[in-house]
């Protein structure tokens, strides 16, 4: 059983369309979504489509590991989906299909990664030369020099391993998925599948402009690595 955890906040745009491309999925599966006490119809449309909605009910804001914790505490699979409300997956059965059976033929595997792509209808010549660079990067940390490091866009991992680990670090505000990535590989093998690929609108990519978000990318990872904290306090939703 897969078990596809997406937090959310305000979402009510984006959400119904990757509500709706995961009910094609045939196999054994269920969604929850892990809302941050969203103020528009989120939590009405995800209701629709699942009986597995929580939402956060702490005075202090919520941060994505939160939800994405929070999330995995109501969780019954084997496994353990985390993606982000605005993602797309393709050939949805033959996709996860795949993906299961690298973990059949890979017992020391414990956490997968695919690659990125753009949603077609909003794709410009950036943001293709910045997805195929860290793309890359990504296949190379994880499948050549066997350090883990992935964005959290989709994050497939084995559900006894993720509570081994205690989830994601909430008090990270960023770089939270690739600091879980990171003790993933000290216990097994982190790999990218670079035959299946995920749709993302990179919304904060065209707000911010892509130079500033890798500037803000870098100055997380550089004082995540060193300080074990990022360096924003708040990560702030683009809608």
């Amino acid at each position: 059983m897969i078990s596809i955890i997406i937090p959310t906040l305000n979402e009510e745009k984006i959400l119904e369309k990757t509500l709706k491309s995961l009910k094609e999925f045939h196999g054994d599966y269920e969604i929850i979504v892990s809302d941050g006490k969203s103020k528009d119809k989120t939590i009405e449309i995800a209701k629709q489509y699942t009986n597995k909605v929580i939402i956060y009910d702490r005075e202090t804001r919520q941060t994505i590991a939160m939800a994405r914790n929070i999330g995995a505490s109501i969780a019954s699979g084997e496994y353990y989906v985390f993606i982000d409300a605005d993602v797309l997956i393709p050939d949805i059965n033959n996709f996860f299909a795949k993906i299961i059976q690298n973990f059949n033929k890979n017992n020391k595997l414990v956490g997968m990664g695919v690659f990125f792509d753009v949603n077609p209808e909003v794709a410009t010549k950036s943001d293709k030369f910045f997805l195929w660079f860290f793309n890359w990067m990504f296949y190379i940390l994880n499948n050549i020099f066997h350090y883990g490091a992935l964005s959290g866009e989709f994050q497939f991992v084995k559900a006894d391993i993720f509570k081994k680990l205690g989830g994601y670090n909430e008090k990270l505000v960023a770089g939270e998925d690739n600091e879980f990535f990171r003790r993933l590989s000290k216990i097994g093998q982190t790999r990218i599948d670079n035959t299946l690929s995920v749709f993302h609108p990179l919304r904060r990519a065209h707000k911010m402009g892509w130079i500033p978000l890798i500037k803000l990318w870098t100055i997380n990872s550089i004082t995540m690595i060193l300080f074990k904290k990022s360096w924003s306090n708040v990560w702030e939703e683009v809608r």
